[in-house]
């Protein structure tokens, strides 16, 4: 324990985040962001590539921002500071109510309609999870009812960090990319690239696929783990995944390529990350790697994307 506390002071920026210590919470937290996430995607006006339905990093927590409702808006935010839930809108109504131990999803997702309702706000989702384990319908959900707040704000003071070094590393990049943002259905923070070349959708792929892979890509962001990556990682694949991408180099050496459903993933072990001298930097030099491993054997035009500094404008 001495260790972690000191490493946690060496890098408070990237605090310990081993899965089995914190699973029981994280479990119950995913099933939080997948009801909030779906009320933003039954009301959000469509974007390529499901940017519409995201959730983005705040300055205290995790928030939809601004959801179109009538003739207003409204918005959502977890706070992982003071351990609420607040829904406010821009005519100035604002309802809120505790995250806390024992908060099971059946109770939290009550809690949300009949918010929404008290603000005149009347919307429905398709109430049960989405590609997880957990097939219970979010109102009948008493077994995930575990809220850790100094594990959740863990986890927040992580992404916050991470968050701004994906956008760091997303402004280095000229061409089409989406917002740095969290996918709810697997609580990856995300941000993806794209060389403006469309292929050939997958003719027996979902509707979430076709639209997610209309186009090449090459993704990276940050996972806390699941039942098949047992500790929290970074990662990257380019899609389609090029011959030969797995012989490139990463950087650092202790990233490794992966098998991910049959192609090459490039993955950063999370906790050995946050050991290391400048642990912000060899993020960004990971990210760099994973890019160029993609673009080069996919041939994208890597010197028209790269984005010129100011000073040599």
């Amino acid at each position: 324990m001495a260790t972690a506390n000191t490493t946690e002071i060496k890098n408070p920026d990237f605090p310990p985040l081993p899965l089995e210590e914190w699973e029981p919470t994280k479990d119950t937290l995913l099933l939080y962001f997948q009801i909030i996430g779906k009320i933003r995607l039954q009301l959000m006006p469509r974007r390529n590539h499901w940017w519409n339905i995201t959730l983005y990093v705040t300055s205290r927590g995790m928030g939809t921002g601004p959801i179109p409702y009538k003739f207003y808006t409204f918005e959502i935010d977890f706070d992982f500071i003071d351990h609420q839930l607040t829904i406010r809108t821009s005519t100035g109504a604002a309802e809120s109510f505790a995250l806390q131990d024992g908060l099971s999803v059946s109770n939290f997702y009550t809690s949300v309609m009949k918010a929404l309702a008290v603000l005149g706000i009347q919307v429905e989702i398709l109430a049960k999870p989405y590609d997880l384990k957990s097939k219970i319908p979010f109102a009948e959900d008493r077994k995930h009812a575990t809220y850790n707040p100094e594990q959740v704000n863990r986890y927040w003071r992580a992404m916050v960090t991470i968050d701004q070094v994906l956008k760091e590393f997303s402004g280095r990049f000229y061409g089409k990319t989406c917002p740095v943002h969290l996918y709810w259905h697997h609580m990856d923070l995300t941000v993806t690239r794209f060389s403006g070349k469309s292929i050939p959708v997958p003719v027996n792929g979902s509707v979430v696929e076709k639209d997610a892979y209309s186009h090449e890509v090459i993704s990276f962001g940050f996972w806390p783990g699941d039942d098949q990556v047992r500790f929290p990682a970074f990662y990257s694949y380019t899609y389609p995944s090029p011959p030969g991408i797995e012989l490139e180099t990463l950087q650092p050496k202790q990233a490794q390529w992966v098998d991910a459903n049959g192609s090459p993933m490039a993955m950063l072990n999370y906790e050995e990350l946050r050991l290391m001298d400048k642990p912000r930097e060899v993020l960004l030099s990971f990210l760099e790697s994973a890019y160029t491993a993609g673009a080069q054997q996919a041939d994208w035009p890597v010197e028209e994307l790269r984005t010129i500094p100011l000073d040599e404008l």
